[in-house]
Parts: C-alpha cells; structure tokens; sequence
C-alpha cells in the first residue's frame, strides 16, 4: 500500500450498470406516470420522486464512497427503499385495475434482454408506442433487477469496510506506508535524534 492508497479512485457513477439501470427506471417512470395517470395525480410525483431519489441517492452514494463507506451504505440503502416503495405502485396499478402481470417465462424472456440493454434512450423510445401493461411490467422487471445490484453494491461496501475500515483507518495506515517508503529510500531512521543505519 502507498501512502496516496487511501484515496481510491471511485464516484464514477456514469460508468456503473446501476446507475444506468436507475436512469431507464427513472425515465421510463416519467413517461409511464404523464401517459397513464389523470393530470393533478398526486402518483405522479410520488413515483417520479421515488424514481429520481434512487437515482439520485446512486450518484451520492458513489461520491461518498471516496471518503465514507458509512455514509455509501446509507445512501445506496435509501435508493433501495425508494425503488421498493416505486415497485409496490407499479404493482398495485396493475392490481387495482385487474390487469395482468407477466407469466414466468415471459418475465425471463424480458429479463434478459433488460441484463444487457441499459441504455435510456432505448426506453424513452418505446415507451410512447407500448401499453401500460407492457410498461408497468418492464418497469417491475428492471426494478428487481435494480434490486439486486443496491444490494450487492451494499454488501461490497460492508466487505470493504470490515477489511480496510474507514477514512481514517485507510489515512493512518497511508502515514504508516509513507513513513516506511521514506525510510526505506533514504535507508535511515531517526531516533531520540540521532541518526543511524538501518541494520
């Protein structure tokens, strides 16, 4: 380890599969709600906020991962519970109205495809030309899948955090491996102020 260890390169957010995954729900949620709810909803805000906070909470978290594991936890573990609280509206639009939800095989068909197809532009494009059925089940689909990937992010950053610890655990081991780098080039120490050749 260096002593510049401590600073490790994360909070590149826009290259995380969970982030782009968290952009589809949230613009697939945006057009799902203007489209199929009646004008002055409250819905509507709540399952765009809903959205938007797991989203949002994705880029903080990814941020603070750079200096505070805690706090990396926390955030990623709120957009998880906004994407379980968007989940229980898409679920029970279709329950109240009696409308279907996938069969098995369906919903592994879609699965799928949403495993490697991560790009919002894609669902900004087919959600004017879908029903709300179809919607409101892809949306179920990438929000479990969304799901999965907070908590496995959470779980990494409790691996890491009881191997290396926090900020300052990371610092004063960086202080330890700067010291001995410098002693190791200059092949001295001091002692009480004297100086003296390393055995």
């Amino acid at each position: 380890m260096t002593s510049t260890d401590f600073i490790i390169s994360k909070g590149d957010y826009r290259g995380l599969i969970v982030f782009k995954k968290g952009e589809c729900i949230y613009d697939l949620t945006y057009h799902f709600t203007h489209r199929f709810y009646n004008q002055g909803d409250r819905t509507i805000d709540q399952m765009i906020q809903a959205a938007r906070s797991c989203k949002q909470n994705i880029i903080e978290g990814s941020a603070a991962s750079k200096t505070s594991r805690e706090t990396e936890i926390k955030l990623f573990n709120v957009a998880k519970a906004s994407l379980d609280e968007l989940l229980a509206d898409y679920e029970d639009y279709l329950r109240v109205r009696n409308l279907r939800t996938w069969d098995e095989s369906k919903q592994i068909e879609v699965r799928e495809f949403c495993k490697t197809h991560n790009d919002s532009s894609l669902y900004r494009e087919v959600a004017p030309k879908r029903d709300d059925v179809t919607l409101a089940n892809l949306a179920i689909t990438l929000i479990h899948q969304e799901i999965f990937l907070l908590n496995r992010l959470v779980e990494r950053a409790k691996k890491d955090f009881l191997e290396r610890g926090g900020i300052r655990e990371e610092m004063t081991r960086a202080r330890i491996a700067y010291r001995n780098e410098k002693v190791g080039n200059n092949g001295n120490y001091e002692n009480n102020g004297n100086e003296g050749r390393i055995p």
